[in-house]
């Protein structure tokens, strides 16, 4: 764990111990590339409705951090390239002495919401996101014409390496006899399982993995495993080899779903099986999901959501993930790495199974 990571768990552990007497403590989410002036005249925004609320204590605790939140964006003078996060507030447990403390954070990767939250207690859970740690597993498609080297984090699906062989087919050009045929054959395919290896070792080298899955449509992926190609540090790591029809993007895509009770604990499986179950009762027509904007919008205000499914590519994600976070109700976002990604995405990119 490198040492942004292992400093931003202390800054989590240290904010999720702190407790407000009253809703005064301000959570603020900046995403990377926001432009300064709007994240200033928000605050300016916050600070006229808090100059409304009636508790005489809380209007002061909340007005004094809203200050101390922008005295610390003045200083920064631009956000930063990762985006921002602001912990601020009264975190005295003695009413009338207040002890407004504040935090910013740089995340180690970029912070894709934006959020403004008081409560009791500081909103970490965007935070806590960033650091967690995603299995990553490794997937070499082939046969013997060409060769993928895929690689999955998290929810992302990414070809590495894409290869393409001179192994010619097991129908011989006339004039040449079977045996040099297929010993011109055998060498070629032998000098392109070692070029795969090679790659493969190259491009895993630099990435930790939870496994690797091997998968083709012919025998040659058993091949690669059963003779003495692959290095035995990238050999230990192959949890399964999985029949797939195809190779190149389709075969990746193929290898992880035929290959999913391998990766079961990966976020791409959960992914898939959520999707999975979202179209079945869609397919239905029973009135046990819904999908469309407006659609959502009112099974969250409602509270007929059992948990909101958005595309990360939807355009109006953060207004529906503060309506969930607001009506306490779960959501979660799905990638267009899946072929069922793809598929929700051209439905509208919103969609939710519903509680009854």
């Amino acid at each position: 764990m490198n040492k942004e990571i292992l400093k931003l768990k202390k800054i989590i552990e240290e904010l999720e111990q702190l407790r407000g007497r009253h809703t005064e403590l301000i959570s603020y989410y900046i995403p990377a590339k926001s432009e300064f002036s709007k994240i200033v005249d928000l605050i300016a925004q916050e600070q006229a409705l808090t100059r409304n609320v009636k508790n005489k204590t809380v209007r002061k605790n909340v007005l004094s951090a809203l200050e101390k939140i922008n005295q610390e964006l003045k200083v920064l003078g631009k956000i930063p390239e990762e985006g921002l996060a602001i912990f601020c507030g009264n975190i005295s447990q003695e009413e009338g002495k207040p002890d407004i403390r504040i935090w910013s954070v740089i995340p180690p990767k970029p912070i894709n919401i934006k959020l403004y939250w008081c409560d009791q207690k500081f909103k970490l859970e965007p935070l806590k996101e960033l650091i967690k740690e995603k299995d990553n597993y490794g997937i070499i498609c082939l046969d013997k014409s060409e060769a993928d080297i895929g690689y999955i984090s998290g929810k992302n699906i990414e070809i590495l390496k894409h290869l393409s062989s001179l192994v010619p087919g097991k129908t011989r050009a006339g004039g040449q006899s079977s045996v040099r045929f297929y010993r011109v054959r055998e060498n070629l395919l032998n000098s392109f399982l070692q070029k795969v290896s090679e790659n493969v070792r190259e491009v895993f080298s630099k990435t930790d993995l939870k496994g690797i899955i091997l998968s083709g449509p012919g025998p040659i992926k058993e091949k690669l495993y059963n003779e003495s190609f692959l290095p035995s540090e990238i050999k230990s790591k192959v949890i399964g080899i999985v029949d797939v029809s195809y190779t190149g993007k389709q075969g990746i895509r193929e290898t992880i779903e035929k290959g999913k009770d391998l990766i079961k604990e990966s976020e791409i499986t959960k992914e898939l099986d959520l999707l999975k179950e979202f179209f079945v009762k869609l397919s239905k027509g029973g009135g046990e999901v819904t999908y469309g904007e407006d659609e959502v919008i009112d099974s969250i205000k409602n509270k007929n959501a059992e948990i909101v499914i958005i595309s990360e590519d939807f355009k109006n994600k953060s207004h529906v993930e503060n309506l969930c976070i607001e009506n306490k109700i779960d959501f979660v976002y799905v990638s267009t790495s899946t072929q069922e990604g793809i598929q929700f995405l051209n439905i509208g990119g919103i969609g939710a199974i519903l509680r009854y």
